[in-house]
């Protein structure tokens, strides 16, 4: 049987479960990854100008295969994902984030509507990209909004941070970095996330992950503060210095709850009316055939 690889996401759980020895109870094999999709630095390393957009983001990384057993993105990336045949969803829980658009404690926005026509820095098609579109929607008109393609959550929070880019959607450790900074939330931005299952996963492993997760769930739940250092895990070192994690939020909450055939095709609907992917890349699948409960 394979290591049983896991991608962290940048949150509490799964640092909690090793901590508590809850894989282990369930007799998981298992290893982390590293964690690209909070760590990217190449968008950084590309925007010295502050110009240059980096189209790649939390579905490429799924369809390109994400080399773990499980993985996380926003519930638009991994549906989407799902319905191509990169992988399939799980259906028996999600977890949400809070987010944010955020702006300079210096800055002349302050009111959603200030947004009209400003930069908002985003990441190509992840939870930033499409949170973002969700919200400006419901406050601006189409040609106000004005999202920008800036790479990873760190990749955002290091523009924002040196003035690059006016405005940035955040979510997660960057979000909390920013907020210690005195960066100010303009727009609510919270979102769903979704669990992406590699085609080789066993069932019954995904099943002892979850149970696991689902008792680190509770601890965090009874005593966040036990456990927001290991933030620091999840946090380029640059920062560690910066910013005091017992401050923080806890994050992402995993929901053990069913992602429905409504919300799923729902959100189908509301992707393909705002034409967010190719449609040769979008196959008519079914509920069933995306979705592992």
């Amino acid at each position: 049987m394979a290591t049983f690889r896991i991608q962290t996401h940048g949150r509490l759980q799964e640092w909690v479960a090793e901590e508590k020895g809850y894989f282990a109870d369930e007799g998981l094999d298992y290893e982390f990854v590293d964690n690209t999709l909070m760590n990217d630095r190449v968008a950084v390393a590309s925007s010295v100008s502050g110009a240059a957009e980096y189209r790649s983001g939390a579905y490429e990384t799924m369809e390109a295969g994400n080399a773990c057993a499980v993985g996380s993105a926003c519930h638009w990336a991994v549906n989407q994902a799902a319905t191509a045949a990169h992988g399939r969803m799980w259906g028996n829980a999600y977890s949400v984030t809070p987010a944010g658009i955020y702006v300079a404690p210096d800055s002349g926005i302050f009111k959603p509507s200030d947004l009209a026509g400003v930069e908002v820095g985003v990441g190509y098609h992840s939870g930033s990209h499409f949170s973002a579109l969700a919200a400006l929607q419901s406050i601006l008109e189409p040609d106000e909004i004005n999202l920008t393609y800036k790479g990873g959550p760190i990749d955002r929070l290091t523009l924002l941070l040196d003035g690059t880019v006016p405005a940035a959607n955040l979510f997660g450790n960057p979000m909390y970095v920013a907020e210690q900074k005195g960066f100010r939330k303009v727009v609510d931005t919270t979102f769903m996330i979704g669990f992406f299952i590699e085609g080789d996963a066993e069932h019954s492993d995904v099943e002892k992950y979850f149970r696991a997760l689902q008792r680190a769930q509770r601890d965090i739940d009874a005593e966040p503060e036990r456990y927001k250092h290991y933030f620091l895990k999840e946090l380029p070192e640059e920062y560690h210095g910066d910013v005091e994690v017992g401050g923080f939020g806890t994050g992402e909450r995993i929901v053990f709850e069913p992602y429905t055939r409504e919300v799923y095709e729902a959100t189908r609907s509301w992707m393909e009316a705002n034409h967010l992917f190719d449609p040769a890349d979008s196959p008519h699948t079914t509920y069933e055939q995306a979705v592992l409960v």
